[in-house]
C-alpha cells in the first residue's frame, strides 16, 4: 500500500512538473453560418438590403451574422439579443467585407472558448478587369463566454502559409485570458494586405 502511494505521488509530481496535471483535450469542430442553415431575424431592410440571421453553434451558443452596406459583423451569444450586445457586434471593418460560412470552434474538454472564421476584405487598390475590388483573406479569432465576446487576433491568410495553425494557436494561447476593451487585438504571424485593410481607420 505504501509502495503504491509512493509511486502515485511520484507520478503526480512528475506530471505536475511537466504541466500535465492541467492537461486538457483541446480541438476543433465546425458549424455552418450559411443562410440556408440559419434563421433570419426580422425582414431585410427595403432601404439598404441589410439582413440579420442567427445560426446554431456549439454548447447552446448562437452565431449572429448581420450585413449592412456590404459589411458584416459576427457575434456570439445564447440568443440573438445577447449576441447583439457583445463588443464583437460593434466591430466594423472599413472596406467592404464578408465572412465565410464555416465557423471553427476551438474547445477545451468540449467547452468552446473561441471561434475562427475566414473573412474577405475588399481591396480598392487592387481592382479586377471589371473595376471591382479584389478581396484579401484574413482569419479572425473571437473569444467566447464566459465574459464578453470580442476579436482577439487577426492572421493574414495570404502572408502566412500556415494561417490556420497560427489562428488555432492564437485562440488556444490568448482567447481565454483576453480582456475585451483593454487588450489590443493581436496580429499573428507576418502582416499582410488583408490585416492592413482590416485595421484601417
Amino acid at each position: 500500500m505504501i509502495r503504491i502511494t509512493a509511486l502515485s505521488l511520484t507520478a503526480l509530481l512528475i506530471c505536475a512538473g511537466l504541466g500535465c496535471a492541467h492537461a486538457q483535450s483541446v480541438g476543433s469542430s465546425y458549424t455552418s453560418s450559411a443562410p440556408k442553415d440559419c434563421r433570419p431575424v426580422g425582414k431585410p431592410s427595403e432601404l439598404d438590403g441589410s439582413t440579420t440571421r442567427v445560426c446554431p453553434g456549439k454548447d447552446g451558443l448562437m452565431v449572429l451574422i448581420a450585413e449592412d452596406d456590404l459589411r458584416e459583423i459576427v457575434s456570439v451569444g445564447r440568443n440573438h439579443k445577447q449576441a447583439a450586445k457583445e463588443p464583437a457586434a460593434n466591430v466594423w471593418f472599413a472596406p467592404f467585407n464578408s465572412s465565410e460560412n464555416t465557423v471553427e470552434w476551438r474547445s477545451s474538454d468540449a467547452k468552446p472558448f473561441a471561434i475562427i472564421q475566414r473573412w474577405h476584405i475588399a481591396d480598392n487598390g487592387d481592382p479586377d478587369k471589371q473595376g471591382r475590388p479584389n478581396t484579401k483573406a484574413m482569419l479572425v479569432v473571437t473569444r467566447l463566454p464566459p465574459g464578453p465576446v470580442c476579436h482577439v487576433a487577426y492572421v493574414d491568410a495570404i502572408a502566412n502559409p500556415t494561417a490556420n495553425e497560427l489562428a488555432r494557436k492564437a485562440a488556444d494561447d490568448f482567447a481565454r485570458g483576453f480582456t475585451c476593451g483593454k487588450d489590443q487585438v493581436k496580429v499573428i504571424g507576418a502582416p499582410g494586405r488583408a490585416v492592413e485593410l482590416a485595421t484601417m481607420r
